[in-house]
């Protein structure tokens, strides 16, 4: 019987313009009607040359399988430790305060009334007001000499240096001396009123910004823990798993002439909902510093880096 390979039609006239075929004398199937039963037997072949590669295909995979078994490549794998990933070297999170010893710090306790009254007295009465009222005071006094020197000048020229009223007109600069300088030293206060408020206020803040920052590392910290740890679990059940997915490739290249689907013996890692949590976590803090130095702030960047994130955890 003629199997023909390969035919080559010429679509205008319709003829066979090249064919190659070969001769087979094996076994056939016949097709037969009715539902009598009995046994069937069904062959299905291939061309010899398409038989023939298979088979020194499936004699090489028997061999890399053979040699490969007890050679996973996820044998020599280390766990990734996971402070030496978030910290660094040398630090765990035994080595940070906890988030209570850091708000009993900054927070609890916190009496604004006495902090203000502090930032008051040594933003008004510090040192360097006293420094530039001194200097101030320096510079009047230049003014007050002179004035001093004239009016004795103008006193003796008129022969009044022993009345009353030279001990009067002497006394006047210096009298004019303590109104300004009194006078100088009360405004330089009073414009520093607003400062003290200033760096009052960003006392407070400060204070409130380090235990949020230190709550959101704390957040991103045991996130990013959970992320490790599964996929330190995922390539210590793939190297378990490694002889089966060798087997289910053998299996694969098996069933290659039928079309086969390769499916393979996996890990299947963390849940869904566990990627979404840990990737919103992740997101909320990543966007929270990154808002915190843009017009968007630091609360919305953490809200829209927080949906980035869960979008992201859902769709891995």
């Amino acid at each position: 019987m003629k199997i023909y390979t390969k035919i080559i039609i010429d679509i205008s006239s319709g003829k066979t313009v090249y064919e190659e075929s070969f001769e087979y004398e094996g076994t056939l199937v016949e097709c037969k009607g009715g539902s009598s039963g009995g046994d069937s037997e069904t062959t299905v072949r291939y061309a010899p040359y398409v038989e023939e590669h298979h088979e020194s295909f499936l004699d090489a995979t028997a061999t890399y399988r053979k040699a490969t078994t007890d050679d996973s490549p996820f044998d020599g794998y280390t766990d990734i430790e996971v402070e030496n990933a978030f910290f660094g070297t040398g630090y765990t999170i035994a080595s940070f305060p906890t988030l209570y010893d850091m708000f009993g710090k900054f927070i609890a306790g916190l009496d604004i009334d006495t902090l203000f009254s502090q930032i008051f007295e040594d933003t008004v009465n510090s040192p360097e007001v006293n420094d530039l009222v001194a200097a101030e005071g320096a510079l009047i006094q230049d003014d007050v000499d002179e004035a001093v020197t004239a009016i004795e000048v103008g006193m003796r020229d008129i022969n009044s240096v022993q009345a009353s009223t030279f001990v009067i007109a002497r006394a006047i600069p210096a009298d004019t001396k303590v109104k300004v300088l009194e006078k100088f030293r009360s405004e330089l206060k009073y414009r520093l009123i607003p400062i003290a408020t200033d760096r009052w206020k960003t006392h407070l803040e400060w204070n409130k910004g380090v235990i949020v920052t230190y709550a959101e590392i704390m957040k991103l910290y045991y996130a990013s823990k959970m992320d490790i740890t599964d996929f330190n679990y995922t390539m210590d059940v793939k190297d378990k798993l490694w002889p089966f997915t060798v087997l289910d490739y053998e299996r694969a290249c098996l069933g290659a002439l039928q079309g086969a689907t390769k499916t393979t013996s996996d890990v299947a890692g963390a849940s869904t909902a566990s990627k979404a949590l840990s990737g919103a976590v992740v997101g909320a803090g990543v966007g929270a510093y990154i808002g915190a130095g843009t017009s968007v702030g630091g609360p919305w960047g953490a809200v829209i880096g927080g949906v980035v994130g869960l979008a992201a955890g859902l769709m891995s």
